[in-house]
């Protein structure tokens, strides 16, 4: 067991600290109290700390909560070292003298000076050019820095977190990045657990952020107890930030809904929207119990239309089981549906199906345009 391994399987000396990661963050697997005890014990020295994790697992969560619960009171800044370009990053993280540059029109403070007494999260460190990792090395070392254009050096004093998702060693070896700045800011590094490594913290997490969506309850989709276990079995190559959009998705497509195992894999991890046939099925199904309606099997349709589709009139009586209904979508359905059984009988032959429809052949084009309806045949 590596020195890491022991640290972070001792309980943390202070529980109140515990209590405020509990707080934000979510999770009682093995490997997330073993984080939690690592964020809690480096957030009482003034060591600098790296957070290691895949793409979406909550870096700058933990990076967060690494500040939190510190004893520095500033404020917390971030810096994405892949999202700013080269040539900007380094006025950006050490300000620059007035005349420095072309534009520098006055003096700027970076973002050192404005994180002094507190946390500044430097994310995606392992995309940082070359060149600043030599400026960024000195200022670690001497607690200093100096603007873009200046000679003065700046005393600094505040906690500095990196974070990746690049495997740092390997970028050493390629000489991608200094070996020196890497030995530097690995003193702790927190290896922050993917979502597959923490599958029995998946219920609770969907739970959170299913209620910081802060939704009526009328549009509150239901998870069913299969569903979590859906979701507990998806492999998330997208991590956290992966189940936050599926949860999302959840409360666009099945508000008030429940949700259950098929909606996941088919509407929610696949990103298939209801088939009209699953949408139509279940119309028909509601519409079962009022007078006049029922299903028909297909052998006992009677030789006229009138004999077994629904008379207009029967819908009368749906506000008599029903609150509301979304009569735009309704009759849609219905359209789509005859469209495409049209267009069957006719083996996609557009004008043939027109007629069984008694519209203009363009008018059905256009339909089938606005319906998304694909006929492999020649629209002629």
């Amino acid at each position: 067991m590596n020195v890491v391994d022991k640290l972070s399987s001792q309980p943390a000396e202070d529980i109140s600290i515990l209590e405020k990661l509990n707080d934000m963050i979510d999770g009682e697997s093995p490997e997330t109290k073993s984080m939690k005890n690592l964020i809690a014990m480096v957030s009482q020295t003034d060591s600098t700390a790296l957070i290691l994790g895949e793409t979406g697992t909550g870096k700058d969560i933990v990076a967060q909560a690494i500040h939190k619960c510190s004893k520095k009171k500033g404020a917390f800044i971030t810096v994405n070292c892949a999202a700013i370009p080269s040539e900007l990053l380094e006025s950006e993280l050490f300000g620059h003298e007035k005349g420095s540059f072309t534009g520098a029109d006055k003096q700027r403070k970076g973002r050192f000076e404005q994180s002094s007494g507190g946390s500044l999260f430097l994310d995606e460190i392992g995309d940082m050019p070359l060149p600043l990792q030599a400026k960024l090395l000195r200022a670690i070392e001497s607690r200093s820095i100096q603007r873009v254009g200046g000679a003065e050096d700046i005393k600094i004093d505040l906690r500095l977190i990196c974070a990746t998702h690049r495997d740092l060693e390997k970028k050493v070896e390629s000489g991608e990045f200094r070996a020196d700045l890497f030995f530097r800011i690995n003193v702790l590094p927190i290896n922050v657990p993917s979502l597959a490594e923490r599958r029995t913290d998946i219920p609770s997490l969907q739970e959170k952020l299913l209620a910081s969506l802060n939704l009526e309850d009328a549009v509150r989709p239901i998870f069913t107890p299969d569903a979590i276990t859906a979701l507990t079995k998806h492999n998330w190559p997208g991590n956290v930030r992966e189940l936050k959009n599926v949860i999302e998705r959840a409360c666009i497509i099945f508000p008030g809904k429940e949700i259950t195992s098929s909606n996941v894999y088919e509407n929610l991890l696949r990103l298939k929207v209801p088939s009209v046939a699953e949408e139509q099925d279940a119309l028909w199904e509601m519409t079962a119990d009022l007078s006049g309606i029922t299903n028909i099997d297909d052998n006992d349709l009677g030789s006229s239309p009138e004999d077994y589709l629904p008379h207009p009139k029967n819908y009368k009586n749906w506000f008599s089981f029903y609150d509301e209904i979304d009569l735009r979508r309704h009759l849609q359905d219905v359209e789509i549906v005859l469209i495409e059984e049209a267009l069957e009988k006719t083996t996609n032959k557009v004008a043939l199906a027109a007629d069984k429809l008694k519209l203009r052949r363009t008018t059905l084009i256009e339909k089938m345009k606005k319906y998304s309806i694909n006929v492999n045949q020649n629209i002629s």
